[in-house]
Order: C-alpha cells, then sequence, then structure tokens
C-alpha cells in the first residue's frame, strides 16, 4: 500500500503531518511507502526534528515547491498553483504512483484537484465527502459534508448508493441504514428538495432507507449514512464540532471553579477520557471523497498528528476493501433496474 501524503497541508503543518507519519510508519505494517509530499527543505528539517529517518525505505518526500493555503479559493488555486503539495499529490494517485491521497489541507482545492484530475466514477455526476460523527450506537455519516452545496435529488440517490457500499465494505454493516436530513420524520416534511429526493429513495433498490430524519436523531439514532447537500452537511458537521469544544469548555470552567466538584471529576477521570476519545475526530481521522476514480481523504483542518495516522490509516482501509469497485458495480446494477422513465 503506497499513500501520497500532502505534508503541507492543514492548520499545523508540517509538524502534524510528520507526526502522523512516524505513527503511521510505526503502527500499520501494510503501509509499504508513504510519501511526504511538499517544501523539501521544510519537509527535512521537521523530520529531523522529530527524529524520522530519511534513509528508512518505507518513506520518502517529493518536493513540492507551492503550498495552496487555507483560505484560498479551491479550483481557482489549483490551476494556479500545479507545483503545488495538493496538485503533486494527487497526480501520483493519477499516475498510479501511489494507491491513495491523503490531505489536511485547503479541502476545496482537494476537491477540485480530484475531480479536475483523477474524474468521477462511471455513474458518478458529483462526488461527495462522507465524514463521521460518533453517537450512541458507533458512529453514522454525514454525506455530503462540503463538496457539492448545490445537489439535485438524483446527486443524493448516488450518495446513498455510494455511502451503503462504503458502510457495507470498510465500516462493516450487513445492511447500512440511509436517512435523509429534514426538519420532521414525517414523510411529508421538508423542502421541494426533499420531497423530490425523498420519493426517489423510496424508488431506489438496493439501499435500507429509513426515512426522514433530524438533527436529535444524528446522535440518538441507529444511523449509518445521513444524506443531504453540501451546504447543510458542512454547516452540521461544524455546528456539532462546535458544541462539543464548547461543552467541554464550560464542563472544564464549571468544574474548576469548584473543589467538591475538582474531587469528584479526579474520580470521573477515566470516563472523561472515554468521552473525549469517542467524540474525538482523532479516532475518524479523515473522511473519503466518495465518486472519485480513486482514493481520496480529506481530513480537518484542526488535524493533530493521531488524526493524520487515523487518515492514512482510512485511506487504507478504503483501497484494501476495494470500495471504487463496489460503487461502481451497485450503480450499474441501478442503472439497469431503472425504468426507461427512470433513467
Amino acid at each position: 500500500m503506497k499513500v501520497a501524503l500532502d505534508a503541507m497541508g492543514g492548520d499545523h503543518a508540517p509538524a502534524v503531518n510528520i507526526g502522523g507519519a512516524i505513527q503511521a510508519l510505526r503502527l500499520y505494517p501494510k503501509l509499504q511507502h508513504l510519501y511526504l509530499v511538499g517544501e523539501q527543505a521544510a519537509l527535512e528539517a521537521e523530520c529531523a526534528k522529530q527524529g524520522l529517518d530519511l534513509k528508512d525505505k518505507r518513506v520518502s518526500i517529493v518536493h513540492a515547491p507551492e503550498v495552496i493555503g487555507m483560505a484560498e479559493p479551491g479550483a481557482k488555486t489549483v490551476r494556479k498553483k500545479k507545483q503545488s503539495s495538493i496538485s503533486i499529490a494527487m497526480d501520483m494517485v493519477k499516475e498510479g504512483k501511489a494507491d491513495a491521497f491523503v490531505s489536511a489541507g485547503n479541502t476545496g482545492a482537494a476537491v477540485a484537484a480530484a475531480i479536475l484530475k483523477l474524474r468521477t466514477l462511471k455513474g458518478v455526476d458529483r462526488a461527495g465527502i462522507a465524514s463521521a460523527l460518533p453517537n450512541e450506537h458507533g458512529q453514522c455519516n454525514i454525506l455530503d459534508a462540503g463538496a457539492n452545496p448545490e445537489a439535485t435529488p438524483e446527486h443524493l440517490v448516488t450518495y446513498a448508493v455510494m455511502g451503503t457500499a462504503y458502510a457495507k465494505h470498510v465500516l462493516g454493516k450487513k445492511n447500512p441504514t440511509v436517512g435523509l436530513m429534514s426538519n420532521g420524520e414525517e414523510d411529508e416534511k421538508g423542502t421541494t428538495f426533499t420531497k423530490e429526493t425523498f420519493k426517489r429513495l423510496k424508488e431506489t433498490p438496493g439501499i435500507n432507507f429509513i426515512g426522514n430524519v433530524e438533527g436529535h436523531d444524528l446522535f440518538e439514532r441507529e444511523l449509518d449514512i445521513v444524506l443531504c447537500d453540501g451546504f447543510l452537511g458542512n454547516v452540521v458537521l461544524k455546528t456539532a464540532e462546535s458544541t462539543a469544544k464548547a461543552v467541554s469548555k464550560w464542563l472544564k470552567s464549571e468544574i474548576k471553579g469548584n473543589l467538591v466538584r475538582m474531587l469528584g471529576a479526579v474520580i470521573a477521570k477515566g470516563a472523561f477520557k472515554a468521552l473525549k476519545q469517542k467524540a474525538s475526530a482523532e479516532s475518524y481521522g479523515g473522511s473519503p471523497l466518495l465518486g472519485v476514480n480513486g482514493v481520496v481523504i480529506i481530513a480537518h483542518g484542526g488535524s493533530t498528528a493521531t488524526a493524520v495516522r487515523n487518515a492514512i490509516r482510512v485511506g487504507m482501509e478504503t483501497v484494501d476493501h476495494k470500495v471504487n469497485p463496489h460503487i461502481e458495480e451497485a450503480l450499474a446494477a441501478l442503472a439497469v433496474s431503472k425504468t426507461p422513465a427512470q433513467a
């Protein structure tokens, strides 16, 4: 397994990327080679600082003189900065030099580079990001979490098929459940867009569609895939992340203000640690961009070294379980099942 890591991507690059690389090389024997793509001098200095031996045959630096900043526009900058770490790493996947691309950098640029260079799978009009959220039953995946803000009902049907394939073959779910984000569970709830999407999903074979779901269902209900357009998905994801951080901050403040509470916190330290681990994005690492002709994993801009390591793991698992061939097979079967009027 060979992975191209955008070592200059993210809010804390390149330090967290090198740290994540060290962890991945130590923990994942299946990782045959890890390419650190970025400005060579900066990467060599960081590797020396953290003790990553570049004489190790499993790791090497691929020089990329340009970096796409987190605030730069995606597609426009990808076309302009052809020697960026994102572009060069994506080219490595396109050319078959790497099996997967991983980046905690500019999401818009990573999506644009993937679509421009890898193209989409047959039967896929728009790619979508599947981002995990922890809940009472494990995790649910928001699809799309930001790649396609102006989705159509047909795009969401495709997301349902792709998300089902991902949940089956990577997450090990036998019969993944699929819900549609709306403002109520009743069938007639929602906008014109969600109502039309609901109708099409009910008619789609091969998916376990359970109907409309609401915000609280993300955390309380056994859900594997929650469908929405990229605009709503991104808002939901960021709201959930910021809420978790705010609650953690408020809780610490309340505990520190009272000696009895501080003593109680010491007793409950194990529970707090377990909760933090369950709610942390570090455990999930990265989100697959489903629908492109290659494996692309997008990590959070604020990723830690552990999150980068887990993003590399997700990339390896996605390749290992042959998700794209399964998606193509499912979409081909769906196309055959459609009547001429539906096609």
